[in-house]
């Protein structure tokens, strides 16, 4: 028998449609199976599709599971931002006024509207640390850059396995070229400083173990790199990032060290709303 399920198509990190990064978000979705999450999320072919499920973990407002073309993750950020928008649009009501508590892979996860739009905190680390030289040596080969092309480098592993690598200029890493068959099984984010716009640093994502080439705008990677640029002092507590550019988008993340907490925040804007019928 044919069942029907609310669906919403959001576009994350902008205010602008289109501009983002696509998030489809299937609501309810405690009866499809394992493989029909999987099915839906190959055929959407974005960079991550979500199901929205009710929690099993006290003090979650609802449980989420986040999907790539390829594989099932336990924590992203786009996905967490859009998922509550989504969630709130459709008439979910949190148990806590400051805060959604939203529970996934990696645990409870607080989002907050601030400023007008919605954050998240980061999670923390899994793993952290300089990057060994046999991965740099494989991060140059993949961006067909020389090693002296990166000024610091970090592991910032907090769900998927990011490994950050840091450019000295914006046109540097826009004007990147990447052999996406030599990364293997690399996560890479690029960032670098930027001179003379409205947002202080450039990143770009590749994830091509994830069945995406490059990821539009990325809330784990942010929030990987704020807290190791904030931690270490070379980013402000408060600051504005760009990404997508390379790809034609105008991704803005907003971050904000309140306190103990590292705060992702993104515009969400809902582009379709409908059914999902399977």
């Amino acid at each position: 028998m044919m069942r029907r399920y609310r669906f919403h198509q959001v576009d994350v990190f902008t205010d602008h449609a289109l501009r983002g990064n696509p998030l489809a978000v299937v609501h309810g979705a405690q009866d499809l199976s394992d493989e029909q999450l999987a099915a839906f999320a190959r055929w959407t072919n974005l960079s991550e599709t979500v199901f929205l499920l009710p929690p099993t973990e006290a003090g979650a407002d609802y449980r989420l599971r986040i999907f790539t073309p390829d594989r099932e993750l336990p924590f992203a950020g786009h996905p967490t931002l859009g998922a509550c928008a989504a969630w709130l649009a459709a008439g979910g009501q949190p148990r806590e006024a400051a805060a959604v508590v939203q529970q996934c892979g990696v645990g409870l996860v607080r989002v907050r509207r601030a400023h007008g739009r919605l954050a998240f905190a980061a999670p923390p680390l899994r793993r952290t640390g300089r990057v060994d030289d046999e991965t740099l040596a494989r991060i140059t080969r993949a961006l067909r850059v020389g090693p002296e092309a990166f000024i610091a480098s970090q592991w910032l592993v907090n769900g998927p396995n990011w490994v950050a690598v840091m450019m000295r200029t914006r046109d540097e890493v826009l004007a990147l070229k990447p052999d996406f068959a030599a990364m293997g099984d690399l996560e890479i984010g690029v960032i670098a400083p930027s001179v003379d716009t409205e947002f202080l640093f450039e990143v770009r994502a590749f994830v091509p173990t994830l069945g995406v080439n490059e990821d539009p705008v990325t809330g784990s990677l942010q929030a990987g790199l704020a807290q190791w640029l904030i931690g270490e002092g070379l980013a402000p507590a408060r600051y504005l990032a760009a990404q997508g550019t390379a790809m034609g988008r105008a991704g803005r993340v907003h971050v904000e060290r309140d306190g103990k907490d590292i705060w992702i925040g993104g515009d969400v804007v809902i582009c379709i709303e409908g059914e999902l019928r399977v």
